[in-house]
């Protein structure tokens, strides 16, 4: 299924932050630009390298309007004993989405049903919740959170200015392409 331009279903969960354990809802992504991060596991392998270079962005990401929720099977608990037990976890700033029943995993169709855990998945969402882009990985292949947020960059740049698009490498601040006739087969 192609999950382009569709809206992201309502939820609830609850979430560990920064000591905290929280509520998150549709209603709090609202309004913002918002990244959704699924990994597969806490106390795992390629996941705390992902977590913390998505940490090390998050200025950035933050500073472009945008929230990052990384979301697991794990509970809040078994978050908040990740980032006691883990330097690297215990320095992450944005809020880690308990999903133990599956529900967000299944609603953004990124459930190994036959494991208990998310694929690597990766969605950019607007701040009217409407899904611009996403990657999907399998489990033993990590992600760049430089490409993310240059795509969060991008999926901004196009929804204020949509007559432009991006071309491939694009960075704020590079040339953009207004599609017409005159492109075509200059390109």
């Amino acid at each position: 299924m192609n999950y382009i331009g569709q809206e992201i279903q309502d939820f609830s969960v609850k979430a560990y932050q920064q000591g905290e354990l929280k509520d998150v809802t549709k209603k709090d992504v609202l309004g913002k630009w918002s990244v959704f991060f699924f990994y597969p596991a806490d106390f795992s392998f390629v996941c705390p390298t992902e977590l913390e270079d998505l940490q090390a962005k998050y200025s950035q990401f933050k500073a472009a309007g945008a929230e990052i929720y990384s979301v697991s099977e794990d509970t809040e608990f078994a978050h908040f004993a990740w980032a006691e037990a883990s330097e690297g976890i215990g320095k992450i700033q944005y809020p880690m989405l308990a999903d133990p029943a599956g529900k967000l995993a299944k609603a953004f169709d990124v459930l190994n049903e036959d494991l208990g855990q998310t694929y690597r998945a990766a969605f950019v969402v607007d701040p009217d919740g409407v899904i611009q882009s996403y990657t999907i990985n399998n489990m033993g292949i990590g992600r760049n959170a430089a490409e993310i947020f240059r795509t969060l960059q991008a999926a901004q740049f196009v929804r204020a200015h949509g007559d432009k698009v991006c071309p491939a490498s694009w960075q704020p601040g590079d040339d953009v392409l207004e599609p017409g006739t005159d492109l075509v087969g200059k390109l």
